[in-house]
């Protein structure tokens, strides 16, 4: 295994915010590209070329959602997007790879195009239910766990989950088209590795002196067609 470290954060893990810890974001800020963006994206596609069952799922009905959403990131890219060009033969990103554009397998395309996970949320019901994600860098949970399950569901090993849930599902149904939100976390982690799907089972007292800190930055949008919600997930790892 090789570690792929980032030796900054550009946000101040030591202040976290209360849960659920949302700010507002600038459209121009939602994706980003950092100091690991070669190599992350070179783990990507390692991982959606080797692992696909495990870091792709989709389920029926999250067609539109999927096209929507690689539209709406191939505009954004477009208008905001550093070091990236669009063309008819594909994208070319900032690490020089090009990447052919399939509509085809949209939730493929999205895995190779930018540095985040991308998880999609519809509303079924009274919950917004995960029905299609790219999720190459998942922090101690398996994807196949969690598709198709509303958010309750997919935060049940998350200590005091069911107590802000309902926080949760009303900022999911509350935000808007281009009026993002951002949160982050931040935990120490014995093993470096972006795909990590198991979990380290060691207290908090141990998890501070761990030699490495990931932190999660998640963002939550609302795609203006299909009304769902994106859930994005920028990963950084660095040593202590």
């Amino acid at each position: 295994m090789i570690a792929i470290l980032q030796t900054a954060i550009p946000y101040d893990v030591t202040a976290p915010r209360p849960l659920p810890g949302v700010a507002p974001l600038g459209m121009a800020e939602w994706l980003l590209v950092d100091e690991s963006f070669a190599a992350q994206m070179a783990e990507r596609a390692r991982l959606l070329s080797e692992r696909r069952a495990d870091v792709l799922a989709v389920t029926g009905g999250a067609g539109p959602a999927m096209d929507e959403l690689l539209q709406f990131v191939l505009d954004w890219l477009a208008e905001y997007g550093t070091g990236y060009e669009i063309s008819t033969s594909g994208v070319h990103r900032p690490d020089g790879v090009t990447v052919p554009i399939d509509r085809a397998d949209p939730m493929l395309t999205l895995g190779h195009l930018v540095q985040e996970d991308l998880c999609i949320m519809e509303k079924r019901g009274e919950e917004h239910v995960l029905t299609a994600a790219v999720l190459c860098f998942p922090a101690s949970w398996r994807l196949a766990e969690k598709i198709d399950r509303p958010l309750l569901a997919i935060h049940i090993p998350v200590p005091d989950y069911p107590g802000i849930a309902p926080r949760v599902q009303r900022l999911f149904d509350g935000v808007q088209p281009g009026r993002p939100l951002w949160r982050f976390n931040a935990h120490g982690y014995g093993d470096p590795a972006l795909y990590h799907p198991l979990r380290e089972n060691v207290d908090d007292a141990a998890r501070a002196r761990l030699p490495y800190l990931r932190s999660e930055r998640q963002c939550v949008l609302r795609l203006p067609e299909t009304r769902a919600c994106v859930f994005s997930i920028h990963t950084y790892v660095m040593a202590r």
